[in-house]
């Protein structure tokens, strides 16, 4: 029976049920619970919706909506019946609603557990996605009210509802009875619907971006009267990179009578301009920047790059500001770049963008790059466009984001659009915050299996400015996460840069195995020694000599690169003086054409002050004006001018074997042909090289991701009829050890049992019920899991050794309430370990392994895996820890059960997958004995699982 609290309970607007999305044109809306203050709204709705439409939802003519029906649909309790919107400008472009149903078909309460969907959409925005995006959120909706399962009825005719339905990928049937098509489906998510919400989701996300890097027609809102100011700046800036759209400059401050500024079209506010706006720069202070928001979505602008500052950056005030115009962009369906941002840049050829600060346009390339802060954006494009900060080798950029505050669009929007962008072969990226972690790791991980992604990643914490999820999670597990993902991992800008070069213009090595040559023994040996730093297997270096010609090295090249036992080659050269020594525009013949004839190996240049090798390698691949002076502060004495050399692939007309002219090869490479890049360090060509050699052997694991076994010893049901009971006693609880004991066991994990010990005689009798020999342990905090401090007593034989050893831990450390003594029975010996399972807020369900003791706890030697952990997984989480030897067999230790190991591993995460309410696992120690393992202590933590997780409808980020 219910009570007036019930009641109320049913009637509470659900304001978590409110989102923005994307939809699959790349705009975007808002849905959200259905009120009774929406009567206007919806009726306003209806009288827009086609004939056609309306007879499809209702099967029959139905010119008008009653008011009996206004009611009915804009009345619910939010349980048995809902209401959800698609709104944009405030206004409904369609509705989903559902009614519980029991099994005669009539309306129904809980524990009824089906109900009867349907929607209408308005047909402006019919094929934009927007009934698939209300059948996500629904679906949701009825899960968190107990909807299992789902009924359609449908006109044949309507084979676009229909398609909504069956393209969902969830487990369904179909009848046809009266000339009425009935679909039936469940609403537990699938993997196919999962695939179907994710693809659906890329799409969607892409499209957005890409109305943003491609726009038809651009305005540049706030454009001064006076050259000067940064309104000025970006309209020249885009007017002289050759934007191949319609380009508009506005200012309300614009006299009447002006025509044009700068050449380029000029009006007093965007509604003015007689055409459509794809996308508008904002560069006016912040306090005007809403009235220009509102000019923008009333004419329809699809997109904005807000460069104005005073948001998030500047205090809680702007945080406010920030938020106000997130939900106004927002309304009208626009996505935003910012606020606070440094632009925008896109090089292909028929759109040439730059809508950024940035006075020059880079070259094009098939580097993505993207910066959350405008330094950082100048900085790396300062290294790629005017080759400073001795970055050896310069190549092109095919899209650039600055995102500033990241409101908006952020990292994981343009993983999206990187994705399947042909124009792109690399990604770099600088994060100083990453606001998703668990949707960044898993868009990363696709993308990283399609191109590389380079990443520096900030320090964990966000600048001012930037929404980030909590994160409970270590900065270094993070990083651990993301490198799993296949994500390349460096520290600064110029590891980010260096990698990405070498990405962007050479082969993946095969693996590890380096040959070094060169005409410096010293340099040779000490490229050598980085390699073995890098845990890289080089083979001893060639010395050339410093006599050696062109030819000689043209040679050694082309025999390094054949070597079966060799997967990449590093050559090292210093300058010579003398009538005998290769010029530089030789030997860079040299080395281009021996490359040309192998293919598939990266080749790897480590100069020492070559200016004029640095620019005949570059050839005609420079990406800025010939005359360069050498920018100031340049590190390590590097060359200012770009390092690449062209590298002719298999050019069908050269004989092998033969050494090209120098004459010959300043023409250049032929467009889309390899670089080979050169560095000024033999630690950075090193680590580049590294980073390709890791990620190359990431992506072949990849390929056979292997996967969760499926143990039939596991009582899931019991599981969760156990988990339920327990939370129905509070919010979050750590349970006790028996109840611990208890649900571990449903999954196949037995606890080896611990029995209290308060006095000698009830130790006794313990050790007796569990037989000799037995451990005797204090579990009071300060001393659990410390056996360093004495509080833990081995084998003990026989009850006078047990009653030795208790009074001997009173004397030490206090009284028995203190200590908390329990008895339990010996384990075999091996190594101990510790497993840990825990549910971040922001990373999602992460399963953790190290050994006991110093090692995890003094050094943090973990290793992290996402769950759910695969077989191939589990096994590298294993080896992946600094500590692993000891578990192996080191200096003639005897090995232990690895493959136990790996199935308690499996198991863990099979239960933190299963039920989310189990938000932390910890099993410590895990012995792991030659045969088997033995977990010795374990503790559970419950909680209600969240409302929304990574299995829920698309969203956008709340603001």
């Amino acid at each position: 029976m219910q009570t007036s609290a019930d009641r109320q309970d049913r009637h509470q607007y659900p304001a978590h049920w409110e989102a923005d999305v994307v939809l699959r044109d790349g705009g975007t809306a808002r849905i959200r619970p259905i009120t009774v203050d929406d009567a206007d709204r919806l009726v306003s709705f209806y009288e827009q919706v086609s004939d056609e439409s309306k007879y499809y939802r209702f099967f029959a003519p139905y010119p008008r909506l009653s008011a009996k029906d206004v009611h009915r649909f804009t009345h619910h309790d939010f349980v048995d019946r809902v209401g959800l919107a698609a709104t944009i400008g405030g206004e409904f472009i369609a509705t989903v609603r559902y009614d519980r149903i029991g099994t005669d078909g009539m309306p129904a309460t809980a524990p009824a557990d089906e109900a009867e969907v349907a929607f209408l959409v308005q047909d402006a925005h019919q094929g934009r996605g927007v009934a698939s995006a209300l059948l996500e959120h629904i679906a949701a909706v009825a899960r968190e009210r107990g909807i299992r399962r789902f009924a359609a009825e449908v006109l044949p005719a309507n084979t676009k509802m229909i398609k909504v339905f069956t393209d969902a990928g969830y487990t369904q049937k179909r009848s046809f009875e009266d000339g009425v098509v009935r679909l039936e489906f469940d609403l537990e998510p699938t993997d196919r619907s999962l695939a179907v919400q994710r693809a659906r989701e890329q799409r969607a996300e892409a499209r957005s971006v890409r109305r943003l890097l491609m726009p038809g027609s651009v305005a540049v809102v706030g454009v001064g009267r006076a050259p000067g100011g940064v309104g000025r700046s970006v309209l020249g800036n885009i007017r002289d990179a050759g934007y191949g759209g319609l380009l508009y400059a506005v200012n309300k401050a614009f006299p009447e009578d002006l025509g044009e500024v700068d050449g380029v079209p000029a009006y007093r506010c965007v509604r003015d301009i007689g055409g459509p706006v794809d996308l508008a720069v904002v560069a006016v202070p912040a306090e005007h920047v809403p009235a220009v928001v509102a000019e923008c979505g009333e004419h329809g602008v699809q997109g904005l790059v807000v460069l104005s500052a005073g948001y998030a950056e500047s205090g809680p005030e702007g945080r406010e500001r920030q938020r106000a115009l997130v939900r106004q962009a927002r309304a009208y369906g626009m996505r935003i770049i910012g606020p606070n941002a440094f632009g925008i840049i896109n090089t292909a050829p028929g759109v040439r963008l730059n809508a950024s600060l940035a006075p020059e346009m880079p070259r094009p390339g098939r580097i993505g790059m993207f910066a959350q802060s405008g330094a950082i954006g100048i900085a790396l494009l300062s290294r790629l466009h005017r080759r400073g900060g001795g970055v050896t080798g310069v190549t092109g950029v095919s899209t650039f984001v600055s995102a500033g505050n990241r409101a908006d669009v952020s990292g994981n929007d343009v993983l999206q659009y990187w994705y399947d962008d042909p124009e792109t072969d690399v990604a770099l990226m600088y994060l100083e915050s990453i606001g998703n972690p668990r949707k960044f790791t898993r868009l990363a991980r696709r993308t990283a299996a399609a191109k590389p992604l380079v990443v520096v990643q900030g320090d964990g914490s966000a600048p001012q400015g930037h929404a980030v999820r909590a994160t409970r999670l270590p900065h270094a597990t993070v990083s651990a996460l993301l490198r799993q993902a296949g994500v390349i991992r460096v520290d600064t800008i110029t590891e980010l840069v260096d990698a990405g070069l070498l990405l962007a213009r050479q082969p993946l090595p095969a693996g590890p195995r380096v040959a070094i040559l060169g005409n410096s023994e010293s340099l040779g040996v000490l490229t050598y020694d980085r390699c073995l730093a890098e845990g890289l297997r080089p083979s001893r270096p060639l010395d050339l000599t410093t006599g050696a010609t062109a030819e000689d090295f043209h040679r050694a090249l082309g025999a390094a690169l054949a070597d079966e036992t060799c997967d990449s080659v590093v050559v090292t050269a210093i300058p010579v003086i003398g009538e005998a020594s290769p010029g530089d525009a030789e030997l860079a013949a040299a080395l281009r054409s021996a490359a040309a004839a192998v293919p598939g190996k990266p080749v790897l240049v480590v100069h020492v002050e070559l200016g004029g090798l640095a620019e005949a390698l570059s050839a005609a691949a420079s990406t800025a004006p010939a005359a360069v002076e050498k920018a100031p502060g340049t590190e390590g004495g590097a060359h200012p001018l770009p390092l690449s050399a062209p590298l002719e692939r298999g050019d069908p007309h050269r004989p092998a074997g033969r050494l090209p002219t120098a004459t010959a090869e300043a023409a250049g490479p032929p467009e889309g042909t390899h670089l080979i890049p050169a560095y000024p360090a033999a630690e950075r060509a090193v680590r580049a090289l590294a980073e390709a050699v890791r990620y190359g052997q990431w992506r072949r694991e990849t390929a056979d991701p292997g996967k969760v076994p499926e143990y039939d010893d596991i009582d899931e049901k019991g599981a969760a009829r156990q988990i339920g009971e327990l939370l129905a006693r509070g919010e979050g609880l750590t349970i006790s050890e028996a109840e611990t004991c208890e649900l571990l066991g449903r999954y196949g994990i037995p606890v080896r049992r611990a029995l209290p010990a308060p006095t000698p005689d009830a130790a006794a009798e313990a050790a007796r019920s569990l037989g000799y020999p037995v451990a005797l342990k204090a579990t009071a905090p300060h001393l659990r899991h410390r056996a360093d401090l004495g509080g833990v007593r081995l084998d003990l034989a026989d009850e006078e050794q047990l009653r030795r050893a208790y009074a001997e831990l009173i004397e030490l450390f206090g009284k028995p309430e203190e200590l908390r003594p329990v008895v339990q029975g010996m384990a075999p010996r091996g190594v101990d370990t510790v497993v840990r399972a825990v549910i971040d807020p922001a990373a999602g369900a992460v399963l953790s392994f190290g050994l006991a003791g110093a090692a995890s706890q003094l050094l943090g030697d973990m290793a992290h895996r996402l769950v759910p952990v695969t077989d191939r997984e589990a096994t590298s989480l294993v080896r992946s820890i600094r500590t692993a030897p000891l578990l192996f067999g080191w200096r003639g230790s005897t090995p232990v059960d690895t493959p136990a190991l790996e199935e308690l591993l499996l198991r863990v995460s099979r239960l933190v997958d299963d039920h989310p309410e189990v938000v932390a696992v910890t099993l410590e120690p895990v012995v792991v004995a030659p045969h088997g393992v033995s977990v010795l202590g374990a503790t559970v933590r419950l909680a209600p699982p969240p409302a929304r997780d990574d299995l829920g409808p698309r969203t956008m980020p709340a603001y």
